[in-house]
């Protein structure tokens, strides 16, 4: 005869993953650092006021979705989608955007180097594909330098409104170009290829050149 044992099952417990909120990331600079490209000013209302809206407009979102789910309402869920991609890529974007910048961004190393030669040519050929078509965006956006993991080439892209690059064209995000009006115009005014052509100087190439070598090992 064996003994009967009681088995103990214990109950689910509710929120044992809280979400954590997202917050506003420090700039690795100070908000001067980057003058005279970009102004103390733009940097200022730039981070402080746009990238924490992005945040809070998120932070609520999820909030609401979370709410929408445990209710099974799937009519709310879809709505908040958007609102979700619109202020979560506002984040994403401008969190690599803050590190892209440096008031001493260095060179690309000789791996990236060598791959941009690859793919463009030379790095002046590249800086032209780039700011062409991030200049002839309509309307708001980015331009992007990124990688494509299936051709193991870069590539160039833009991207509408705050729409992150790896979640749309599955390119992994290099060096972003924000040409939101919020980002140039209180110093460049409708001059948008001038603040483009300058952004180039004040590249971080060693955030650049470490997201290269995250990616690919080189």
């Amino acid at each position: 005869m064996f003994a009967a044992r009681r088995i103990l099952v214990s109950k689910p417990t509710k929120d044992v993953f809280a979400r954590s909120k997202h917050s506003l990331p420090n700039l690795p600079y100070d908000y001067k650092a980057l003058e005279p490209i970009i102004s103390t000013e733009i940097m200022e209302l730039h981070h402080s006021k746009h990238h924490a809206t992005y945040i809070n407009n998120l932070n609520v979102a999820e909030e609401k979705m979370e709410e929408a789910i445990a209710k099974g309402d799937i009519n709310t869920q879809i709505a908040l989608g958007s609102v979700i991609k619109f202020n979560g890529g506002g984040h994403i974007n401008h969190s690599i955007f803050w590190c892209n910048l440096s008031p001493n961004g260095g060179n690309p190393d000789a791996a990236l180097s060598k791959q941009i030669n690859k793919d463009f040519g030379c790095m002046e050929e590249m800086k032209k594909s780039l700011s062409q078509i991030t200049i002839a965006i309509q309307g708001s956006g980015w331009g992007w330098l990124g990688y494509d993991k299936k051709t193991k080439s870069l590539r160039i892209a833009t991207c509408a409104n705050q729409d992150p690059l790896q979640a749309t064209t599955g390119l992994i995000p290099l060096f972003g170009i924000d040409v939101w009006e919020h980002a140039y115009y209180l110093q460049y005014k409708n001059v948008r290829p001038v603040y483009v052509e300058a952004i180039f100087d004040i590249i971080n190439w060693k955030d650049v050149n470490a997201r290269f070598k995250n990616i690919t090992g080189c």
